[in-house]
């Protein structure tokens, strides 16, 4: 467990990193809808993408408090998370579920930069959010799985060596719950590319790099299997407060540098004879965003000390993703707005990260299903889907 003074040197060391990635390299990349290959590299290098995997595997095993504030300083400083932090948040399901062997073979590679695992094929065009409809069905042949189905919204997997794959190895009408009959495999993508994985890119309003994938007759060894045959949506489950937290974390340090941007701004921009800060209208949307900011990272350091401790922490990651993402999107609207028209150019660099974080509204989970599970889980209110 990473101390006070460790995650203080751990914020010093990533932003000196993400010096070296000003706002032109990021420009640069949005243009050509590029990914930050040198970024990612720098930040692997840095041990930074190895925190939370244990040191006998060539990690740093600081754990999640520490995870957050590197990518809340990544995105405080400018810089975009997004290209990268998916390896911190899937690595729970092969740390906690995977076997001894797997681990052995995979997170040393991981952790020194060899492979990459960034990339989580879950989503699908008619299951949505509803992961338990998904139709991807991986059938046992002896000693292979064979995969054939499709995934949307499966980000960063041009980019990545390795992806973890959910599909269903029992049918839906079969299992005895929905939630049963669901797998998690780790598919070598080295090896699929063109040998029954088809990756389309997916153009979007912001620099994601993500795509749709279809396997057609995918073959997967029967040992690339993750834990039990058909206890997947429990192993995923599992690894979902890490990733509220870790992106909770990157939406405060949005919200920190969209502040930052518009108070720097508002001090030395001169209309009428004096600087617009001056004016309320613009002095309180700033200070009204920084408190929505403050109030979601204590939120966000609260879920990420229950869950370090391995104690109970849906409602509190819940609760951070919402606020975090809530305060993000209000501090980039105020600053599009502080700045005017000068928001809107891409010199700022507002109008790219305003894009960026209007993302965590929607994904990887929708502020409206975050309500509806506090209102059903924590208030007993009934159901509503």
């Amino acid at each position: 467990m990473a101390t006070a003074s460790d995650i203080a040197d751990i914020r010093h060391a990533v932003a000196a990193l993400c010096a070296r990635f000003p706002g032109e390299y990021w420009r640069t990349l949005d243009r050509e809808r590029g990914y930050p290959t040198e970024f990612v590299r720098a930040l692997t290098e840095g041990g930074f993408l190895a925190c939370l995997i244990p040191e006998e595997y060539g990690g740093s095993g600081l754990g999640i408090v520490a995870a957050a504030a590197i990518l809340e300083e990544v995105q405080k400083n400018g810089c975009n998370g997004a290209a990268c932090h998916a390896q911190m948040y899937i690595m729970g399901t092969l740390l906690r579920h995977g076997s001894p062997a797997q681990k052995a073979q995979w997170l040393p590679k991981i952790a020194s930069g060899e492979i990459r695992l960034q990339a989580f094929g879950v989503t699908e065009p008619g299951a949505g959010t509803d992961t338990t409809a998904i139709r991807t069905v991986a059938e046992r042949r002896g000693d292979r799985y064979i995969v054939n189905g499709q995934k949307v919204w499966t980000s960063r997997v041009e980019h990545s060596d390795l992806m973890l794959l959910l599909a269903r190895t029992t049918p839906r009408g079969a299992a005895a719950k929905r939630t049963e009959g669901i797998s998690v495999f780790l598919v070598d993508l080295r090896q699929a590319r063109g040998r029954g994985v088809t990756i389309r890119p997916i153009r979007t309003m912001m620099n994601h790099a993500t795509t749709e994938v279809f396997f057609d007759n995918l073959d997967v060894p029967a040992e690339n299997l993750i834990g039990e045959e058909g206890r997947g949506f429990r192993y995923i489950l599992d690894g979902m407060n890490a990733e509220r937290i870790l992106i909770a974390a990157e939406c405060v340090g949005d919200a920190r540098w969209f502040i930052a941007k518009a108070t720097d701004y508002a001090k030395g921009r001169v209309v009428f004879g004096r600087p617009i800060g001056q004016n309320q209208g613009i002095q309180f949307p700033i200070a009204r965003a920084y408190a929505a900011s403050e109030a979601a990272a204590l939120m966000v350091e609260r879920a990420a000390a229950l869950y370090e401790k391995g104690e109970a922490c849906g409602k509190e990651a819940n609760m951070a993703k919402l606020l975090a993402a809530d305060a993000s999107w209000q501090a980039a609207d105020m600053c599009i707005q502080t700045h005017g028209g000068f928001g809107f150019a891409e010199e700022y660099d507002v109008e790219r990260k305003f894009r960026e974080t209007r993302l965590y509204q929607v994904a990887p989970i929708s502020t409206n299903l975050i309500l509806a599970y506090l209102a059903e889980h924590v208030l007993g209110l009934p159901r509503s889907y």
